[in-house]
């Protein structure tokens, strides 16, 4: 069980809080599973109840080290695409007054619901029950800024004229945009999800993002002036950052089942910074031309690799090359990215820049080779290169927009031996103090989540 951390308000307080009930709901995809879990178990330190509502068809894999965070779980098949995505939402919506009934009988108030930025359905709900309403933004401010810019009609879908200008952010080139601002016909349903997170956003009472203020210091101000926006991260556990919270040295549950011991003990093999990391999240789908292509990257840049490659994309590897790279490489299924990403071995970090992986890598200072593939991951690999400096970005091929093998090798040296690679190690421990001092006590984060801590006990 987690430690419940004493806050100093008024007589009554902490009985109030194990009082309170916190609803949590998350989308059923890791990198949005992740940071929703592990703001829960920062709540439940708080002393607070919090239940996860997960949807999913997937079992999760939990931890040795138990969340105290309560799990509901609700059967049902989500896939990567618009109707299957509308049938969860339907679900959320309907199900969400029973189960508020449901835990508010069990003697814990519901007071609020955390939910992802994706489900603005959600806080209409809320209002309707009586309760509190929060989005959770698991993107960048940056990149919500881009899609608060089209909601508000003054960008246009597709985007024909670059540099793109918008305030507090940098000039952005079409393909520094995400996805769908120039290549809608391949997600056609999707866009409208994702500008419909603004549409009742003024009506929330608080609005969380998982960023902190010195990362993205100038947009942060703009869009602090139109709602409550509130930062809170680096969300992820607490052993790596702050150390505050007992035992949270994981998410606590995961989609995917790990392969703790093989990735330690071939890691604990290796010299300090001498691995390259390889990892494109849990949605991502590679062509075989394009697997081929990483694989055959990795092969010639010499370097040690450990490549999680899920069970559904294993057959894309070309024929044998596990077997030719045994003395070099590791191939896993999935691993605990943190315990990854935060050992000594690692010294890049190969990633399709979804954002939290990206916090990941900024708050334990890995350097890393930005390589997109959809959604917001183009913009966050524009300002890895171009605005934090911590690494860089592949540079595509061809209408298909291949990254050949010669140029995830060129990438690979140039963060883990060229010139640079001092510098983008440099930048990356100064992020990495960054963050840590943000959630620290007294921190910017820390204090917001204080601040939502002690409006609840009013």
């Amino acid at each position: 069980m987690l430690q419940i951390r004493k806050i100093e308000l008024k007589m009554g307080s902490e009985e109030r809080a194990s009082e309170t009930q916190i609803i949590a709901i998350p989308l059923p995809f890791q990198g949005h599973f992740s940071p929703m879990l592990q703001l829960s178990n920062r709540l439940a330190s708080k002393g607070f109840k919090v239940t996860l509502l997960v949807i999913s068809q997937t079992e999760m894999t939990k931890s040795p080290n138990n969340t105290s965070v309560n799990v509901e779980f609700i059967s049902q098949a989500v896939e990567n695409n618009a109707e299957s995505f509308q049938k969860f939402v339907d679900t959320v919506l309907r199900k969400l007054p029973e189960i508020v009934a449901k835990l508010s009988n069990s003697g814990y108030r519901v007071s609020y619901v955390v939910y992802d930025s994706l489900l603005p359905g959600v806080l209409e709900i809320a209002k309707k029950l009586g309760i509190g309403g929060a989005p959770l933004f698991t993107m960048s401010c940056s990149v919500s800024k881009i899609f608060e810019t089209a909601y508000q009609g003054m960008l246009n879908v597709p985007v024909e004229q670059t540099p793109v200008l918008i305030d507090g952010l940098p000039p952005l080139d079409i393909f520094d945009l995400p996805t769908f601002f120039f290549d809608l016909a391949t997600y056609p349903n999707s866009l409208e999800f994702l500008l419909n997170q603004f549409m009742n956003i003024s009506d929330a009472d608080w609005v969380f993002f998982n960023t902190f203020n010195s990362l993205e210091k100038e947009v942060l101000k703009l869009m602090e002036s139109q709602c409550k926006i509130t930062t809170i991260g680096p969300i992820i556990p607490s052993v790596y950052l702050d150390k505050r919270i007992e035992n949270n040295k994981d998410y606590g549950l995961s989609l995917f089942k790990p392969e703790i011991e093989s990735c330690k003990k071939w890691l604990d093999s290796r010299e300090t910074c001498s691995v390259v990391y390889v990892s494109y999240g849990s949605l991502t789908v590679m062509s075989e031309k394009q697997m081929e292509e990483i694989a055959n990257g990795l092969k010639s840049s010499n370097y040690y690799f450990l490549w999680v490659v899920r069970e559904s994309e294993l057959k894309t590897l070309p024929n044998n090359f596990v077997e030719e790279t045994s003395e070099k490489g590791l191939v896993v299924s999935w691993c605990h990215q943190l315990e990854v990403l935060s050992h000594k071995s690692i010294g890049c970090f190969v990633t399709h820049c979804g954002w939290n992986s990206t916090m990941e890598a900024l708050s334990l200072g890995v350097p890393m080779v930005g390589m997109p593939q959809w959604v917001d991951q183009t913009t966050h690999a524009k300002f890895i290169a171009d605005v934090w400096e911590v690494g860089v970005r592949v540079k595509t091929d061809g209408e298909e927009r291949m990254v050949k093998k010669e140029e995830i090798e060129r990438c690979i040296k140039e963060v883990m031996e060229g010139e640079k690679a001092k510098y983008f190690r440099m930048n990356s421990e100064k992020w990495k103090k960054l963050a840590k001092e943000a959630i620290d006590e007294g921190g910017t984060s820390d204090r917001s989540i204080q601040e939502f801590v002690t409006n609840m006990m009013l």
